[in-house]
């Protein structure tokens, strides 16, 4: 189990393999798909996005309402090739470094991670109650007409997650499948 924290740096990202297990700490932001959409169409209609993706981690989660005494409620991530369309305009152009969510993404967006050092985390879709508990702070930063959608300051402690897609295209789906596969 590898301790990692936000933001991160190149060589922590070079050091991370899919498959690896970690526990990050620090701060995320969050971003579902309508996010995602108006980011790419504020940025390229050439208005001021209104957060700095530079360096940052997105979950992609729309977390639920915090029951009293809670920071949130359940946290669980999202699908993640739901974003996949918005991807590489936000690492390349952005220069967001790091993404978290669940399942496959499209081969656009294992390229762009490997062209930029970035790095595709996978968390235990199911486990959103457990998840929230790493949850030490949250506030909307933006888009808050989009509800459980809107983008979220995250500061998480010793949050789980095992890497999906490594800095250098590793897919951990793909490497685990093939263990198992019949001749």
């Amino acid at each position: 189990m590898k301790r990692i924290r936000t933001p991160l740096d190149d060589e922590t990202i070079r050091e991370l393999k899919a498959g690896d297990q970690a526990l990050l700490s620090g701060v995320l932001l969050t971003g579902r798909d309508a996010a995602h959409k108006r980011l790419a169409e504020t940025y390229l209609a050439g208005q001021e996005l209104p957060v700095d993706l530079k360096g940052q981690v997105i979950y992609y989660v729309g977390p639920c309402p915090a029951k009293p005494g809670k920071v949130l409620g359940s946290a669980g991530p999202t699908t993640s090739s739901r974003m996949d369309p918005y991807t590489p305009l936000l690492v390349r152009e952005l220069g967001l470094r790091g993404m978290i969510g669940k399942g496959y993404r499209s081969q656009a967006v294992v390229d762009v991670i490997k062209e930029h050092g970035a790095i595709y985390f996978l968390a235990v879709g199911g486990a959103g109650a457990l998840l929230a508990q790493r949850i030490k702070k949250a506030e909307v930063i933006a888009y808050p007409d989009l509800g459980a959608e809107a983008i979220y300051r995250l500061e998480v402690e010793d949050f789980p997650l095992i890497v999906g897609i490594d800095s250098e295209g590793r897919n951990a789906y793909e490497e685990g499948q093939s263990k198992y596969r019949l001749a």
